[in-house]
């Protein structure tokens, strides 16, 4: 059961971690909606959550800096009690071909995509030790699994965080506290507004491209205890395209 519980939600301004964030609410889930850029943005997904009549309140961290990411969590706990679920959606994108990519460009990437990621599991980690519970849901892509021209830091970042997964359902699995990835491939967002989506059609198997739904449905089932017994895992979600 969800009901009554609550999740920390990174990048949830838009997107994905906006449509997880309804899910969620919807099931009764009070919602720590974290943002970096858009407050505007997640206001309206907080006035939203509220409709459902649960707690949502929005907070601006950037989760490359572990620091905010602290100081986030403890906000947070001090308002919602605790944290039961945490997803880490957070992420960026700076496409270029590998002998062009700059520094800036892959570190970017890394620093938002992967230590953001380590970053707030860290900061709940405390939390999730104390209450001996936790559910941690790690935004990972197909393009970790894959490679995709143009992303040797976005594909390195997110097969990182596939890797942290693995590590985090080991080190944490005697607390009764689970870590497990979703691996989403091409879905309709702000991120992939500017792809020939006819082309990548051509690849994916069901034809069509991923709605944040599609997600988002994934997410409430491995946040709910009906999925109390997986840990460690990599879920595609990517209308067979990794077949």
């Amino acid at each position: 059961m969800l009901n009554g519980k609550v999740a920390v939600i990174t990048g949830a301004s838009r997107g994905i971690g906006a449509a997880i964030a309804e899910k969620f609410s919807s099931q009764g889930v009070n919602v720590a909606i974290i943002y970096n850029g858009n407050e505007e943005a997640a206001n309206i997904v907080k006035a939203n959550a509220e409709k459902q009549g649960v707690r949502a309140e929005i907070y601006k961290c950037n989760v490359a800096k572990s620091e905010e990411c602290k100081e986030t969590v403890k906000a947070i706990t001090e308002t919602f009690g605790g944290i039961d679920i945490l997803v880490n959606n957070a992420g960026i994108t700076r496409d270029n071909l590998l002998i062009s990519m700059s520094d800036e460009e892959f570190d970017a990437c890394l620093n938002t995509n992967l230590k953001g990621c380590f970053n707030m599991i860290k900061a709940c980690s405390r939390n999730f030790i104390k209450r001996k519970y936790g559910k941690i849901i790690n935004i990972s892509s197909v393009s970790a699994l894959l490679g995709t021209a143009g992303q040797a830091n976005y594909s390195s970042s997110k097969a990182g965080v596939i890797a942290l997964t693995k590590v985090t359902a080991r080190e944490f699995a005697s607390k009764n506290v689970c870590c497990n990835a979703i691996a989403p491939g091409f879905v309709t967002t702000d991120m992939t507004k500017d792809l020939k989506s006819e082309e990548y059609l051509k690849l994916i198997p069901l034809k069509r491209l991923g709605k944040p739904e599609d997600i988002a449905n994934l997410a409430t089932f491995l946040a709910d205890d009906i999925s109390d017994y997986i840990t460690g895992e990599v879920i595609r979600i990517d209308g067979g395209l990794a077949i």
